[in-house]
């Protein structure tokens, strides 16, 4: 098996890496700047240098490779557009592993992506999944709805640095879950037959709603922090307005996510036949409370030892 992981550098990716390299897999790491990825080649993974948006690189990646997870996506403060990476970078993609003759190909797509045609990056995943489909290609698509790691910005980081934090109102609670969690369902897509041109929600222990999240975070900082209401309507205009320039594309593309957030549709997923078919624990993967508990213990600590070392200088009078 000669693995090629696709978006290895990004929050999910290199957690599959990681948890790849770990099993003793041999891997290789699609990147665009060598330079900046080298923290992957010191984990023991190869780089191999290719872009999504220039097909032509894509054949020679791929040389030797028998399996691809796929985990790239837009980034929401970079200047390409979604249908950039997301549509044709994933076209290009999947037709190149197809001449490639590919055995197997995890693609991580976004949980009831199908329900929302009106939201850019929701309609391109699905889209992504009915092609995919199409193809002879042996296939495994997971679905996730949200990452532990992206709550730290959202909400811990604002409690510990006294900001304000603002939130969408109650709507939509979401089974986040922890990436490494997410990155051991991808690795087992690759040996698991039942798997095999299948479709799995992955989905964490619980669905949280904002306000939740908040508490737990003042109980496990003990600090507490004030909240504001970000209006829908506002949103909805700054996007407009964002989408007059060409810098603010994909920012705008990524805010009607908010649509998604507004439904009050929950994205949460029953998973005891997803854990059955990969022969994985619920018991086994990290809950909200225990990774946050980590994370503040660890934060605080530091923040301890640095208050603690602080010079005191005597004032002069």
């Amino acid at each position: 098996m000669s693995l090629l992981i696709v978006g290895a550098t990004g929050t999910l990716g290199r957690q599959i890496t990681r948890h790849a390299i770990d099993r003793g897999l041999k891997v290789k790491c699609l990147v665009r700047y060598p330079k900046k990825a080298g923290f992957l080649r010191e984990w023991g993974a190869d780089l191999v240098v290719g872009n999504l948006t220039n097909p032509e690189s894509l054949d020679d990646a791929l040389e030797g490779v028998t399996e691809i997870i796929d985990a790239a996506t837009t980034r929401a403060t970079g200047s390409l557009r979604i249908k950039d990476v997301d549509w044709l970078g994933k076209v290009a993609l999947i037709q190149a592993a197809e001449r490639a003759k590919i055995q197997r190909f995890v693609f991580f797509s976004i949980l009831n992506a199908e329900k929302y045609p009106n939201v850019p990056l929701m309609d391109i995943k699905y889209c992504t999944e009915k092609f995919l489909a199409s193809t002879d290609l042996n296939y495994t698509i997971l679905k996730p709805c949200g990452f532990y790691q992206n709550l730290i910005g959202e909400y811990a980081i604002p409690i510990l640095e006294n900001q304000t934090i603002w939130i969408g109102g109650e709507s939509s609670p979401i089974a986040y879950m922890n990436t490494q969690d997410i990155a051991k369902f991808a690795v087992r897509a690759l040996t698991v037959k039942e798997t095999e041109r299948k479709s799995f929600a992955i989905a964490g222990p619980k669905a949280w709603q904002p306000s939740e999240i908040i508490k737990l975070c003042e109980r496990m900082s003990g600090r507490t922090r004030r909240t504001a209401n970000m209006p829908l309507g506002l949103l909805r205009f700054a996007r407009k307005f964002a989408l007059g320039f060409e810098w603010g594309w994909s920012f705008a593309e990524r805010m009607t996510y908010a649509e998604v957030l507004a439904s009050g549709i929950p994205l949460d997923a029953d998973m005891a036949e997803t854990y059955k078919t990969f022969d994985l624990q619920e018991e086994d993967m990290t809950t909200l409370e225990s990774y946050m508990q980590e994370y503040f213990s660890r934060i605080l600590k530091k923040l301890k030892e640095l208050d603690y070392k602080e010079p005191k200088i005597k004032a002069p009078f």
